[in-house]
Order: C-alpha cells, then structure tokens, then sequence
C-alpha cells in the first residue's frame, strides 16, 4: 500500500527528481542502467502503467490523489506519494496543473530495431526534430491512424520528455519506437578493448541516414521523404499506397529534411496546398501524411 506524505515545500532530497533536475539528467540518472522520466496527468500514468513501466514516486495535490489518480496510485504498490498543493506543484511545471499528478518513472532499454521491425509495414522517421510538443503530437497522431513503429535520429528530443510524452496525451506508451545509432556511439565503442565483440556490435550499427537507410531498404522499406522538390509526387498518388512497406521521414522543424536524407529517399512527396502556403508545421504534416499513407490509405489503393 503507497505511503502518503504530505508536504508544503520541495527542500526534500527525494523530491529533487521533480524540481532540481531536468530532463537530460533524469534520463542518465542511474546510468550504466536506464535513467527516469517524470508522466504527467492520470491519463498518461496509466498508459506508462499499462505498458509495464515501474513506477518510483508520485506527487500529486489532494484533490488528484483522492479523485482521478486515485485509481494509478492503488497500481503502484508500496511506492511514497507526495501530496501537496496545486501552487506548490505549479513551481515545479511552471505553471498551473489542469491535472495536479507526477509520478517519477525507471524508463527501460529501448527495442532493437530489427525487432521493433517484425511484422510492420508503415513506420514513422523523424528526423532531428527538437520540439517536444511537436515530437508528442507526431507519436499521437501516429498511434491515432495505426503507424507500426516509429524510429528516431540521435538528435531527435526525447519521447519520454515531461511535455512530450503529456502532449502525446501517454501514446508514446502504446507505439513501439526507438533510436537509430549515432557516430558518438560509434566512436566510443571503438575504444573497447574486446576487438571481436567491438566488431560484431558495430555490424549492427545504423547510423543515419547512410547505414539506416541501406539497412531499410535491405529489409523492404520502400522510403518517403516529406520534402518540397520539383520532383516530388502528391501524397495521394496511387503508387504509394501499393507500396507493402513503407517509411514516412519526416524533417525539423524549420529546415526539413537535410539533403542527403532526400537524396536516399525512394520517393519525395509534398501536400498539395493553396494561398500561397508552402508548408505545415511537421506535426500537422505527419497528421496527413499517416492519414493518406497509413494502413487506410492501402485499402484505399483500388479506388
């Protein structure tokens, strides 16, 4: 049964997960292991819950934990819940909760990618993009309109960010996703001493876009790049959708796709649009782009 405490300052050094440490320390928190990330709102705590995540501590102000929480609180164990008030916990947010409940996560290692891969024919790449929220949206609208799997650059922001993971209303829990490798990675494992198990590790790097997306298309994934070219063809053609696997790269914000990544694409697609529009931001984009070549859009194909 979860021990309630309660509290009228965040001075305590278990509370310091919540308030004096940000996201990139959290995540390396108990590294050589997997680090922490906070979920934020009932809802997302128990889409964390429901996925098998170990829950370490709960912060939420009373009303949270004797009403909507309450049902996550009693999945948790035996863990210490913090209450106190919504002003308390704004200082931490910075600004006021709808939805006064944290609770503090262990994350776990993320799938391999060749697993992650099994059986899907329409996965989500982003490439670089630094906004959390639009990094939530994409997972959301993603999961929404049944992508199989979504895999991300080094630079990419983190799923399991507080914003992200709460913009993504707790999909980032139900669609599979990991990271591709990236050169640091690379460079570090170059300097083990264990030569033969340093060269079998590294034969199942992919590094993008060069070694990630020879090993996509190595494995059927045909590739579309989310670009403005004179080349590019309309979402809506019919070529796409005939495609049995594909991946839909998606850009930063700001700058898309670098060319490289577009040079390796199969094919480059644009949304048509009017009024002298150019471009969508990349989580209204993704929304349309997995509407029209997700699973419904091969159903469509005969049309």
């Amino acid at each position: 049964m979860a021990e309630f405490i309660r509290i009228d300052n965040l001075d305590r050094p278990e509370l310091a997960i919540y308030s004096n440490q940000n996201e990139a320390q959290l995540r390396h928190y108990y590294e050589p292991e997997e680090g922490i990330f906070i979920a934020e709102s009932p809802n997302v705590i128990a889409r964390a819950l429901d996925a098998g995540y170990e829950p370490i501590s709960f912060l939420a102000e009373p009303s949270q934990a004797e009403g909507p929480a309450a049902e996550d609180i009693a999945r948790c164990g035996d863990i210490p819940v913090y209450i106190g008030s919504n002003e308390l916990l704004s200082k931490i947010t910075g600004f006021k909760l709808a939805r006064g409940a944290l609770c503090a996560m262990r994350r776990r290692p993320l799938p391999d990618i060749e697993v992650l891969l099994q059986g899907a024919h329409r996965i989500v790449i982003l490439e670089d993009i630094v906004n959390p929220t639009n990094v939530g949206a994409l997972f959301r609208s993603a999961a929404a309109l049944s992508m199989d799997a979504i895999l991300l650059t080094p630079d990419c922001a983190d799923p399991l960010y507080r914003r992200a993971d709460r913009v993504s209303m707790g999909t980032v829990f139900q669609i599979p996703w990991t990271y591709f490798d990236s050169p640091w990675h690379v460079e570090r494992r170059e300097t083990e001493d264990d030569v033969e198990k340093r060269k079998a590790e590294e034969s199942r790097l992919w590094i993008w876009p060069d070694q990630a997306m020879n090993f996509l298309h190595a494995h059927g994934f045909k590739t579309v790049a989310m670009a403005l070219r004179n080349n590019s063809v309309d979402i809506d053609d019919k070529i796409l959708r005939a495609e049995d696997r594909l991946a839909v790269v998606m850009g930063t914000e700001g700058e898309g796709l670098t060319p490289r990544t577009i040079e390796m694409c199969d094919y480059c697609v644009t949304i048509p649009m009017k009024n002298g529009v150019d471009s969508l931001n990349v989580a209204a984009a993704g929304a349309i782009a997995f509407w029209e070549l997700g699973p419904r859009g091969r159903i469509r194909n005969d049309v």
